[in-house]
């Protein structure tokens, strides 16, 4: 196992090196730089921009370079002194844009997350057994309703509804008097409250798909020949149901964790603009259509290796689910 371990860590790290530098190709794709979007945001001020300032100021950033050869600095400077370049929109470096947002949007995902497999395993087990009955009609009409509506209108909804019953819309992720106030246990119950809204949001879509993923494996599995043959020899239904059918129906829910996180993290985007949440998603947004590139192609780069840990921690979790996958690690 730790061989196997070891053996996907060193495979990791030119799987990132190659998928950052289609990120940084890719950013370049769009017609002009960041300079040809900051001129046009000029002239519609009505301070137009010669030509030679337009070069000056290019040269200055050095877009004026093959992107290959701003790439390879890129990553030199990334891997020599973690220095991620500079943030033409906000006139910083990246990572103290990206360290200024980064705390929050992670506390807002793992929440998001940990919600997420909290309420669908435990509604899909009930589900399953529960086949056909008033409960399983109401969770699995609740579930399409929130796989169908989008989250900036189930947002939009929630603060409707926060505002006409509690008086609060519960805009941001703390009130006004704890935006730039020291932390304190007020200050923590605060975000609390204000993070039910974004949390339910963000965490709906994915919890009603994986409550029917629980459900489906749930189904499969609790007439398979083990479980038949645990009840004959006169075992518990509870611990039955806990040592057979659920712990092989959690296989796909664990392979979900990979690209749980990153649809986490982007997946809030559009909700923390309606929200006017102070995490990344926004922040991405502008990078993009400013065409920051050294924010942007972090941002990405940042969610790639986001989905490579998310998938190995998937398999190690699968290896310790699984004996048979066990074994074959073993063979490996």
């Amino acid at each position: 196992m730790l061989h196997y371990i070891l053996k996907r860590i060193v495979l990791v790290i030119p799987v990132i090196f190659f998928i950052s530098m289609i990120v940084f190709y890719i950013i370049q794709l769009p017609p002009g730089d960041y300079v040809s979007t900051y001129a046009a945001k000029m002239s519609v001020a009505g301070d137009v921009m010669s030509d030679a300032d337009i070069a000056a100021m290019r040269a200055s950033l050095k877009l004026d370079q093959p992107w290959f050869f701003q790439y390879l600095a890129w990553m030199s400077n990334m891997i020599t002194n973690f220095d991620f370049g500079y943030s033409f929109s906000y006139n910083k470096p990246v990572t103290t844009v990206i360290s200024q947002y980064m705390g929050l949007t992670i506390v807002v995902s793992l929440v998001t997350m940990a919600f997420t497999y909290a309420v669908a395993v435990p509604i899909g087990i009930y589900c399953a057994v529960k086949q056909y009955s008033i409960g399983d009609y109401i969770f699995s009409a609740v579930g399409f309703l929130g796989m169908a509506t989008p989250h900036f209108l189930m947002a939009i909804i929630l603060m409707y509804l926060s505002y006409v019953y509690f008086g609060d819309p519960l805009l941001g992720l703390f009130s006004s008097e704890f935006v730039n106030a020291g932390w304190s246990l007020d200050k923590v119950l605060d975000l609390l409250k204000h993070m039910i809204i974004p949390v339910i949001v963000i965490g709906l879509a994915n919890t009603a798909e994986l409550i029917r993923v629980m459900r489906g494996q749930m189904l499969d599995e609790l007439n398979k020949p083990n479980v038949v043959t645990a009840r004959a020899k006169g075992l518990s239904e509870t611990k039955i149901l806990i040592k057979y059918p659920t712990r092989a129906a959690m296989n796909p829910i664990v392979s979900t964790i990979g690209w749980s996180l990153t649809s986490i993290f982007t997946g809030s985007t559009i909700t923390a603009i309606v929200l006017n949440l102070p995490i990344q998603g926004p922040v991405m947004y502008n990078a993009l259509l400013a065409q920051d590139m050294y924010l942007a192609g972090t941002w990405l780069l940042f969610m790639a290796v986001l989905t490579v840990l998310g998938t190995l921690i998937s398999d190690i979790l699968l290896a310790w689910l699984d004996p048979k996958i066990r074994t074959e690690f073993r063979g490996m």
